[in-house]
């Protein structure tokens, strides 16, 4: 009797639990059928590029993941521009959008307080074609350096600006990732005060492009290097003149030997005097 009470009470929590699965694997899937509708591009479109309805369609999209900003309308994107390169298939959203009112191109793309300066390259210059928009770089000018104390003029190269914006390379904003495009001008998105910094470095040396890791945001401090540190030259030091060291003085010191006194022999008689006694000596 107490085993079928035991097993009674087994069958219906297995009863229990199953209907518990049941029921929520009821709930989930009834809630993954939430959906909403989220523009996404149907076509690459470049940055600085402005939007029509019909490079957008409709596609549901689960609730519970949508992203902020998304557009449910693609009417609301007729005129807009992007400030970012959207892939086919991706979901158009405000922050990768210019403001409203703002006019395709370039300048569309810049960012709040910053502003495009472009830059003569060749194809070393220009890391061969790989600096291409949405990548980092950073600037090496090349210059000679004043003359120094006892030094003559030699040449130079620092790293000046570090973690810079590529815009575009010639007068394209957008490239295929992984071919690579020689141009004759990159154009650079900076401060003003980095705008001033590559004007003059252009105007009193050569610069160099220097293609970064996109994710590396630590920069590395460098002192720059000149003709010498590269070759390992180092100034001739004249040898110090040898003092040879003075003799030591010989103190000769004068020795006077006394002559011994010479011995006399001398005879003695003993002389008695009543009851005195004394030795005299000649």
């Amino acid at each position: 009797m107490t085993n079928l009470r035991v097993w009674l009470m087994l069958l219906v929590a297995l009863v229990t639990a199953a209907g518990a699965v049941v029921v929520a694997s009821k709930w989930l899937h009834a809630r993954s059928l939430q959906t909403a509708k989220v523009a996404v591009a149907q076509q690459d479109v470049n940055m600085g590029q402005k939007l029509n309805p019909g490079m957008f369609k409709l596609i549901d999209w689960p609730k519970d993941n949508l992203p902020t900003g998304t557009f449910n309308d693609v009417t609301k994107l007729d005129g807009r521009v992007v400030k970012f390169t959207l892939q086919n298939g991706e979901p158009v959203m405000e922050s990768k959008l210019a403001p409203e009112g703002t006019k395709g191109g370039l300048s569309a793309v810049i960012a709040d307080g910053k502003r495009a300066i472009t830059v003569k390259v060749n194809e070393v210059v220009g890391v061969a074609g790989f600096a291409l928009p949405g990548n980092y770089v950073d600037i090496i000018v090349n210059t000679v350096q004043d003359k120094q104390a006892n030094q003559d003029e030699q040449n130079i190269s620092k790293i000046v600006l570090k973690h810079i914006l590529v815009l575009a390379v010639g007068n394209e904003v957008s490239s295929e990732e992984s071919k690579p495009k020689v141009v004759n001008a990159v154009t650079l998105e900076v401060t003003p005060q980095q705008a001033e910094m590559i004007d003059l470095a252009r105007s009193v040396g050569n610069l160099s492009l220097v293609l970064r890791n996109q994710s590396e945001l630590q920069d590395t401090e460098t002192i720059g290097i000149t003709k010498d540190t590269l070759l390992a030259l180092k100034p001739t030091v004249q040898p110090e003149p040898v003092v040879l060291a003075a003799p030591p003085k010989v103190i000769v010191k004068k020795v006077v030997m006394q002559k011994p006194k010479p011995v006399v022999n001398k005879q003695c008689t003993k002389v008695i005097t009543g009851l005195t006694e004394s030795n005299e000596c000649f």
